[in-house]
C-alpha cells in the first residue's frame, strides 16, 4: 500500500536524523570553520551517488563554495555498465584529483552508500594525506556485508561518518522483501539539508553570512548570485 510506504519513509527519515544527530553537529562545525576560513567544500560520488553531488552544487539555497569532483566515466548516462566498472578502477581517484589543491581549510564530502570500491576509498585516503577532513555519507550496514574491493571501506577511512542507514541492496519496498523504492538518494539529500540547516543557524548566531545561492528563476536572483560567481568561479571552473 502506498500509504504504508509513506509512513515507513517518514519514520525512517526520523530514525536517520536521530541516529546522526551528534555527527551532524560535528560536521556542521567543521564545515562552518572551513567556510569562514575561505576554504572549499568538495563533493564526490559515483553512479547514482552523483545525484547527491548534484544536490550540493549550484543549487538554489545551497552553498556557493562547493566544487564537484567527478569523471564522465562515473556517470551512468555516459554508459551504465561502464560506470560501475569505473568506480572499481584503482587510480581513477588520483586522476580526478589531478590539479585539485587540497588543504586543511577544505572539506571533502564523499557520497557512497556501499563505500567499498576503490574510487571513494582512494579519494578519502588522498584527502586525508593532505590534511583535508573527509565526511562520508555511507551505509555501515551495506559496507559491512559488501566485498571490500579496496581492502577497506570509506567509513573506515573517513574523518566523520554520516550513516544513511540504507539496507543492503538499497531497495526499501515492500518491507521484508524489498525490490523497489531505493532510499539512498532521499536519505543523502535529507542528511545534506540537515547540515545546511545547522550551518545557517550557527552562522546566524555568530553574525556570519553564509555564501548561499539564490534561485536564478526569481526576481533579483541573477543579481544576488553575481558576487558569488565572481568570488568562486576562479577556483571552481565548472561554475563558468
Amino acid at each position: 500500500m502506498t500509504e504504508d510506504y509513506g509512513t515507513f519513509l517518514r519514520e525512517e527519515l526520523g530514525r536517520i536524523e536521530r541516529h546522526n544527530a551528534d555527527a551532524l553537529d560535528k560536521v556542521a562545525d567543521v564545515l562552518l570553520a572551513a567556510i569562514k576560513a575561505d576554504g572549499t567544500v568538495l563533493a564526490a560520488g559515483a553512479g547514482h551517488s552523483l545525484a547527491a553531488v548534484a544536490e550540493t552544487f549550484y543549487r538554489a539555497g545551497g552553498l556557493a563554495c562547493v566544487r564537484p569532483l567527478y569523471h564522465p566515466s562515473l556517470l551512468p548516462m555516459h554508459g551504465a555498465v561502464s560506470s560501475t566498472t569505473a568506480e572499481r578502477k584503482s587510480g581513477l581517484a588520483a586522476e580526478v584529483l589531478t590539479g585539485v589543491e587540497l588543504t586543511e581549510r577544505d572539506v571533502l564530502i564523499i557520497f557512497s552508500t556501499s563505500g567499498i570500491n576503490p574510487y571513494p576509498v582512494e579519494l578519502a585516503r588522498q584527502a586525508k594525506a593532505a590534511g583535508t577532513p573527509v565526511v562520508a555519507f555511507t551505509s555501515i550496514a551495506t559496507s559491512s556485508v559488501a566485498p571490500k574491493r579496496a581492502g577497506t571501506t570509506l567509513a573506515e577511512e573517513a574523518s566523520f561518518v554520516l550513516d544513511n542507514l540504507v539496507i543492503p541492496g538499497d531497495s526499501a519496498y515492500p518491507p521484508g522483501a524489498p525490490v523497489t523504492a531505493p532510499s539512498s538518494s532521499l536519505a543523502n539529500a535529507f542528511l545534506w539539508n540537515l547540515l545546511l540547516v545547522r550551518l545557517l543557524d550557527r552562522a546566524t548566531a555568530t553574525g556570519f553570512e553564509l555564501p548561499l545561492w539564490r534561485s536564478a528563476n526569481v526576481e533579483g536572483g541573477d543579481a544576488a548570485n553575481k558576487a558569488l560567481l565572481a568570488k568562486y568561479t576562479p577556483r571552481i571552473d565548472v561554475l563558468a
